[in-house]
């Protein structure tokens, strides 16, 4: 007796989800680890260590390297500035909206302003003091822990990244988009240390708050996708059963 093939993808995508929802606590329990190490003062001496190392010995307010580096860093931070992330949310809503895609559109302004109030949240829960070892190559007003710059932009980046996933065509576009996405992700993060306004676990940790985000927007979004095809799929069956009898 053959397998109903409706059955295939319906499993696989309970699967993905079970997976995710893993992930996600994995993140947060990871997140919750680092949080409190860093609240003991058990991370001081490697956060400034690794910023110390960033620097020249002779004058700590210049970043070795070819003298490119801290330009390329300040570019590079913006891209995770709220006026760039804000406009890149709302030109791809607008988008996605334009064409009728209200549910994809929806999901990446919540999950993107749900993104900026969880890093709101976090800094005044923690409060955590910006970096005084080394001088700050940019100017910086609010606390430290967990980096803004870096949650929002993996919560934002990787959100757009999963949602090209699914329009993208063949397997080599998908990881494209995804990689993409993370790079961004990761070249913001780091660019926040460079610049000496972060500790190397500030950015850790908005990337794992950032994440954890983005795959619960995910699996949400799924998770209301596959009751929509069940309830599609129930109603295809009722039709064919009344015009049965």
């Amino acid at each position: 007796m053959k397998r109903p093939r409706f059955r295939r993808p319906r499993d696989r995508q309970e699967l993905s989800i079970l997976v995710g929802a893993i992930v996600i606590l994995a993140l947060i329990w990871i997140f919750a680890t680092l949080a409190g190490e860093v609240m003991e003062g058990d991370t001081r001496q490697f956060d400034e260590w690794v910023l110390g190392a960033l620097r020249q010995r002779a004058d700590p307010g210049q970043l070795r390297g070819p003298t490119w580096l801290a330009s390329g860093a300040q570019d590079l931070t913006a891209l995770g500035s709220p006026t760039v992330l804000g406009l890149t949310v709302l030109a791809v809503t607008g988008y996605l909206f334009l064409h009728g895609l209200y549910r994809n559109g929806m999901f990446i302004f919540v999950a993107s302003v749900g993104g900026w109030v969880l890093n709101w949240l976090l800094k005044a829960v923690f409060a955590r003091s910006r970096p005084d070892i080394v001088p700050h190559l940019r100017e910086v007003m609010s606390s430290s822990f967990p980096s803004g710059h870096a949650l929002t932009s993996a919560a934002v980046y990787l959100t757009l990244g999963a949602l090209l996933m699914r329009i993208a065509e063949g397997r080599l576009a998908k990881y494209y988009c995804i990689a993409i996405a993370m790079l961004l992700t990761f070249l913001v993060g780091s660019s926040r240390v460079f610049l000496g306004v972060h500790y190397p676990t500030d950015v850790v940790a908005g990337w794992l708050i950032g994440m954890s985000w983005a795959l619960l927007c995910w699996v949400v979004e799924r998770t209301l996708e596959r009751r929509a095809g069940l309830k599609r799929e129930k109603e295809q069956v009722e039709k064919q059963g009344s015009g049965d009898t």
